[in-house]
């Protein structure tokens, strides 16, 4: 198991950040493909059409998002969920959002590594500019 770290900048308040991930709307605003997110402790979410799934563990809203976290991918087994951290701190231009995945298989994590680059930092930093 691996663990993927990255840091991303963007120009927005950390509650905009953070609403763009844990709202269902603006989530499928950004992303493009239909998102159900139970914006609570224990929530259920479906985000990319079902095809990610899990339960939220812990929300500070506007500062930190936890996640279980369960990809249909190659690679990833089935009923393996990995644990997301999405860390928000404000900054003179906006939001410092730090993230971290733990226990991603080794054998998926060059592409989830660059998925998260590729289907949610890209989109979030065009809607949020």
């Amino acid at each position: 198991m691996k663990t993927i770290k990255q840091t991303v900048e963007f120009n927005s308040n950390p509650e905009d950040v953070y609403n763009a991930l844990m709202d269902s709307k603006k989530h499928s605003q950004f992303t493009g493909a239909h998102a159900k997110i139970d914006n609570k402790i224990g929530g259920k979410f479906e985000v990319y059409d079902g095809s990610i799934n899990g339960t939220t563990i812990e929300l500070i809203p506007g500062k930190k998002i936890v996640q279980k976290w369960y990809c249909e991918t190659e690679g990833w087994p089935e009923g393996h969920y990995s644990t997301v951290t999405f860390s928000f701190k404000a900054t003179k231009s906006g939001t410092k959002l730090e993230f971290v995945q733990i226990d991603v298989p080794d054998e998926a994590y060059e592409d989830i590594s660059a998925g998260w680059e590729e289907y949610y930092w890209k989109p979030m930093k065009k809607i949020r500019e």
